[in-house]
């Protein structure tokens, strides 16, 4: 199978032009998998409650989510894709996944980053893996990254892909990403944003370098630092399902779970 990333500079509150960009991008994509980056709909730097409740929106039944159905019907593709979920007065940072035949469900991020924890509430649906036939799907959105336990998660619900939508702005995940992969023999899809934003007085610019990483500490490919892309690389299920480093080890079955605590 093939999985890809979209990765371009989302202007701040512009949800329909950033979902018209993305569709568009998604239309000419060739994978069975595609991956947007965090908040893509709606830009990431927020500067007060009120504005993060103004661009949220419900999953489903939202406009991005449904325009996303629509773009993943069209195309016959499942799509992973960041965006401020709304729930009642509650914000989420969260995934919406969706496929050919509509939503297929939502992942919200457990690790907050930075300011994030002003706006929305840590996710409480924890980490699921999506069989959509091709392969297993699992997500975690961006700072989710820096701890182990997120992917080691969703490698030991047997994940052959894990999906993630992020707005790096550290410089290190991109290299992180060949350990977690390694360690955890999965590949992934790091769909990242590029440009800055800056809003009342504070700045934030993103590293770009969308990446697909593979088993066995393999970049498969990777996006510039500022420009718009679109990536794919063939993803091989069978080298994901196979844990054994040697006839002696399986990274999974080798884990002395008695000793972490």
């Amino acid at each position: 199978m093939k999985a890809a990333f979209i990765q371009f500079d989302p202007v701040f509150g512009d949800i329909e032009g950033n979902i018209g960009k993305a569709v568009a991008l998604i239309e000419r994509a060739e994978a069975e998998v595609i991956v947007l980056p965090e908040l893509f709909n709606t830009g990431y730097l927020i500067t007060s409650r009120e504005e993060a409740f103004d661009l949220s929106e419900p999953v489903p039944g939202g406009k991005t989510t449904e325009a996303l159905c629509s773009a993943a019907r069209k195309k016959g593709v499942h799509i992973v894709a960041g965006l401020n979920e709304r729930k009642g007065d509650t914000l989420f940072n969260s995934a919406v996944i969706v496929s050919p035949s509509g939503y297929l469900g939502t992942y919200r991020k457990i690790h907050l980053f930075n300011e994030e924890k002003l706006w929305f509430q840590p996710g409480d649906l924890g980490f699921a893996v999506y069989d959509i036939g091709s392969c297993r799907i699992g997500v975690m959105i961006c700072f989710d990254w820096f701890f182990p336990e997120s992917m080691r998660t969703l490698a030991l619900q047997g994940a052959d892909l894990i999906c993630h939508p992020a707005n790096l702005v550290l410089p290190f995940c991109q290299d992180a990403m060949i350990t977690r992969c390694l360690e955890n023999r999965v590949f992934a899809v790091t769909a990242n944003r590029t440009g800055e934003e800056r809003r009342n007085g504070k700045v934030f610019r993103y590293t770009g370098r969308s990446q697909i990483t593979a088993p066995g500490a393999k970049v498969l490919c990777q996006a510039g630092a500022e420009t718009e892309e679109i990536g794919a690389a063939e993803i091989d299920v069978h080298i994901s399902r196979d844990k054994n480093l040697n006839p002696y080890n399986h990274i999974l079955h080798d884990r002395r779970e008695e000793f972490y605590r």
